[in-house]
């Protein structure tokens, strides 16, 4: 009995990671369901809810059906749970998020139609537009759709993962059965917009849909509906396989890639009521289990979503999105001057996507042209499609600098792009390297070495966030830009020790993981655990999961530390649990913004340590991923961090609390301003910060100021 009650104590203040993703997607669409979030931006919600759901299945979902068939009985070591249960858990949380998400979406669509945006079928379409969509059908569509029977003869199409496909129940003349299936062309556009019209539009497999009776000669159309599948997108590179060369390699990845997709399908969605006869048929064919088959009401994929907003009127675009903002040129930077010779003189922080990136890309052109420069060595991880650092790079290396990029292409769901970057890349000059075997390249870190006369002088960047302009637009992430020695020698170090695989190397100043940053982060925990009460940590982080580091956070709770954590995503440790975690409060904040920087602070005051990473508190990030933890030592950049965190923690419109059961609640605090934290980051200089009042400790745990989000409670009291 003792052992039991010992068993089960270990995931009391725990939960399974697969669960506490499900529910931090469900703080996205919640988004979704605020009335005060602009109307089109909600749509756009529902659409990242959607892509974040279709990722979940693809990569864990995937995995844990990968797991099931391999180590059935391994356990999952923050709940106990068996692939299979984490898989039944899963499938049981499902149907209320669609449900969910179909409650919001007729909302949001019945609100824009109000406002002169309709989502068309072919039966709501005024004669004039139907007769213009039947020329377009005949001219467009007609020409390019491939409609099949299945039979002995015709095998079962190939279903692309999420790609649409109508699925038809045929009869022929004698009263014959059979299943057809019409994918829905790439070449062929996400919807059509009706002519003489402001925003009617009608999507494409809804055209189709209309002309299903025709398309298969003498059999007739009893049913139909739309289907489209998704497969197990986690990819194994067993590297041992290969050959040394970097030719290889890559072609490696780029075959590999292709396998993605022709892995088992994890899930099926239905749109559309269909017969019991059909369903059967359907899931034969595509040999599927009923347990995988969602069915869903709403569109299928929404990456229409995007592409409808270009649609919009400006007049629109004023009202129904987010004011249109501007990242700013930070205000302790002079355009007019040398920013290498700005950083030599001080440390710099910018903060993205408030801070424009611009000065980066001012550092690494300046770098790419100036004759003192020797070298530029960098970490890529995700890229902008059409990047300027890369561009800069390859000027730099025709400048004849010594061009060093370490090009991680097993990026998930970016190898494709990454495989033609590192190709011209390499085609400019540069010198391209793959990482170290079995370990993926997160860290985000860029060397400039300068010589003047004898001596060297570095340039570093460190950051959180990737090297890419499109998204430091979109996330929030910090880099830092200095010319310390220690850092630079360090950096210096870092990359020869990837170029020869050396894992296990000690640094002056910044932390390398596998073997650095849980080793420093556990020592920092047991720092302040030692303080007791008079110990304080607060982490930014996307996720935690990491057990060692979760129990170590129990401990110092149970010592009296105060815990801030702002994890945006998956959180494994419960907070609040009596006698175990009662000092950790765990905030997530979903808004304009994904939040995306790493921070960690330990202490108070002037005794405060600093660190911002590239690393999440998860398992791949410290134990199976390149990553690179840097200590912050300006003041002024210490204020500016320790600002983010305060405002951040104070912030009551965006944030939620994570609260024992694992459940997210909206934070109320009628004695405290309302505060929006990206609002105030977008409005406020963070370089000239007006000085704003840390937080109290009658500010921290009052949960009985928490509220659930209206027409929510009582799904998330079931859950």
């Amino acid at each position: 009995m003792a052992e039991g009650n010992e068993k089960c104590s270990k995931y009391v203040y725990t939960q399974n990671r697969e669960l506490s993703w499900l529910r931090f997607d469900r703080r996205v669409l919640e988004e979704a369901g605020d009335i005060n979030v602009p109307l089109f931006e909600r749509l756009k919600f529902i659409s990242i809810f959607c892509t974040n759901l279709d990722e979940f299945f693809m990569v864990r979902a995937g995995s844990l059906h990968d797991l099931a068939k391999v180590a059935p009985d391994e356990i999952d070591n923050k709940s106990g749970l068996t692939p299979k249960q984490q898989l039944e858990a899963i499938t049981g949380q499902i149907p209320e998020l669609i449900l969910l998400k179909k409650k919001i979406y007729s909302s949001v669509m019945s609100s824009l139609g109000e406002e002169g945006i309709h989502d068309l079928s072919y039966e709501e379409l005024h004669s004039f537009e139907q007769k213009f969509i039947n020329s377009y059908f005949n001219s467009n569509i007609f020409p390019v759709v491939s409609p099949i029977i299945v039979s002995t003869h015709h095998p079962v199409p190939h279903l692309v993962n999420k790609c649409i496909h109508i699925a038809v129940l045929l009869k022929d003349k004698k009263g014959k059965t059979a299943i057809g299936m019409i994918p829905l062309p790439d070449s062929l556009p996400s919807y059509v917009k009706l002519p003489q019209t402001d925003l009617r539009f009608i999507r494409m497999e809804n055209i189709i849909l209309h002309w299903v009776d025709s398309l298969f000669g003498s059999y007739k159309a009893v049913e139909s509906c739309l289907i489209c599948v998704t497969r197990n997108g986690d990819l194994s590179l067993d590297e041992d396989k290969f050959e040394d060369d970097e030719d290889d390699y890559r072609l490696s990845m780029a075959k590999l890639l292709k396998k993605r997709d022709h892995q088992s399908v994890v899930r099926l969605e239905i749109n559309g009521r269909i017969s019991d006869i059909f369903f059967d048929k359907l899931i034969e064919l595509i040999h599927v289990k009923k347990e995988l088959v969602v069915f869903d009401e709403c569109p299928l994929k929404m990456h229409y979503v995007m592409q409808l907003e270009k649609e919009l009127s400006s007049e629109r675009r004023s009202t129904l999105l987010y004011p249109k903002y501007y990242p700013r040129w930070p205000e302790d930077l002079t355009k007019a001057e040398s920013i290498i010779e700005q950083v030599q003189q001080k440390d710099r922080l910018l903060f993205y996507p408030f801070d424009s990136v611009e000065p980066f890309l001012s550092l690494l052109s300046e770098a790419s042209e100036r004759k003192d420069v020797i070298s530029i060595k960098i970490t890529i991880y995700r890229l902008a499609s059409s990047s300027k650092i890369a561009r800069i790079l390859c000027n730099a290396a025709e400048n004849g600098k010594n061009v060093i990029v370490l090009m991680e292409l097993r990026a998930r769901f970016d190898e494709a792009n990454n495989i033609a970057f590192s190709k011209m890349l390499e085609e400019a000059g540069c010198q391209v390297a793959y990482g170290v075997p079995g370990y993926k390249c997160h860290s985000k870190i860029c060397l400039i070495t300068i010589r003047t006369g004898t001596k060297m002088q570095y340039i570093t960047q460190i950051g959180t966030g990737n090297y890419n302009e499109k998204t430091n637009q979109m996330y929030t992430d910090l880099s830092l830009m200095t010319a310390s020695d220690k850092i630079g020698l360090d950096g210096t170090s870092f990359f020869h020790n990837m170029l020869i695989n050396h894992l296990d190397a000690e640094y002056q100043e910044i932390r390398v993981s596998p073997a650095g940053i849980k080793t420093e982060l556990s020592a920092l925990i047991a720092e302040q655990t030692e303080k007791k009460e008079n110990g304080y940590i607060c982490i930014k982080a996307n996720a935690l999961t990491e057990r060692s580091l979760i129990d170590q956070l129990q401990k110092a709770s149970n010592t009296g530390v105060q815990i801030q954590l702002i994890i945006r995503g998956i959180c494994c440790l419960l907070p609040q649990v009596n006698d175990h975690t009662e000092h950790i409060e765990v905030t997530s904040i979903v808004g304009r913004y994904l939040e995306h920087g790493r921070i960690y602070c330990f202490g108070r005051g002037s005794e405060a340590k600093y660190y911002i990473s590239s690393a999440d508190l998860m398992t791949r990030n410290l134990n199976r991923r390149i990553e690179i933890a840097c200590p912050v030592h300006d003041e002024d950049l210490k204020h500016q961090i320790q600002q983010i965190l305060d405002i951040q923690l104070k912030d009551n419109k965006k944030a939620s609390f994570l609260d024992s059961h694992g459940n997210y609640i909206r934070k109320e605090d009628p004695s405290m301003e309302t505060m929006n934290s990206q609002e105030y980051f977008m409005a406020k200089s963070m370089h000239h910060p007006a000085e704003i009042p840390v937080l109290q400790q009658d500010h921290i745990f009052h949960f009985h100021h928490f509220i659930h989000l209206p027409f929510l409670s009582e799904a998330k009291e079931r859950g």
